[in-house]
């Protein structure tokens, strides 16, 4: 898949994935929530690592730079 994740995006993407795991292992995340935060940690994650965003393709956005 194409990247059209930028690099600013990325950070933050890993960033809240990394604010809803640190959350979740310090006990501030429990009950019901726990797997959906855990869903979208894990998204956000993997988008993140990944430089493509499913849903940026679906609606023809892109955040990385573009090369001429």
């Amino acid at each position: 898949m194409k990247t059209n994740v930028g690099k600013f995006d990325r950070g933050l993407r890993l960033s809240a994935a990394a604010l809803l795991a640190s959350l979740y292992v310090v006990g501030i995340i429990d009950g019901p929530w726990v797997i959906p935060l855990g869903i979208v940690a894990i998204t956000l994650m993997a988008t993140g690592l990944s430089g493509s965003c499913p849903t940026y393709h679906l609606f023809g956005i892109g955040t990385c730079e573009v090369k001429e």
